[in-house]
């Protein structure tokens, strides 16, 4: 992972956070359903950013960005969800739904640069 990639080092350590997380919640509440929902797609923004990096073409770049950024979308709703029902701490919802939308408003930013780039 190269160290002066923003987005690739806030995906891959926000993986990080939600692993914790799902083993945290399966451990303390036997939860695995919702858990696992939260596992696969908070996991699955970094993954496509890193696939982003060996991408094809500018389309398919921005594909895999595009993806991330739905990803997101779909984590944050599974962390809102846990926290209504409370399964996680207000703090732990705050700080999560934070880097959810720090990595959103990287992630669009990208992809509309790249269209831009695109269109020029």
């Amino acid at each position: 992972m190269k160290k002066n990639n923003i987005i690739e080092e806030k995906s891959f350590n926000f993986a990080k956070r939600i692993v914790g997380l799902y083993f945290q919640i399966t451990n303390t509440k036997n939860e695995y359903v919702l858990s696992k929902q939260l596992l696969r797609c908070g996991t699955s923004i970094g993954a496509n950013v890193a696939e982003s990096q060996a991408a094809q073409s500018r389309n398919d770049f921005v594909s895999k960005l595009s993806i991330a950024l739905k990803e997101t979308n779909e984590t944050k709703y599974w962390i809102k969800l846990l926290f209504e029902i409370e399964y996680i701490s207000k703090e732990d919802y705050l700080s999560l739904i934070n880097d959810c939308d720090e990595i959103y408003k990287i992630l669009s930013s990208i992809i509309l640069s790249s269209k831009n780039a695109q269109d020029s």
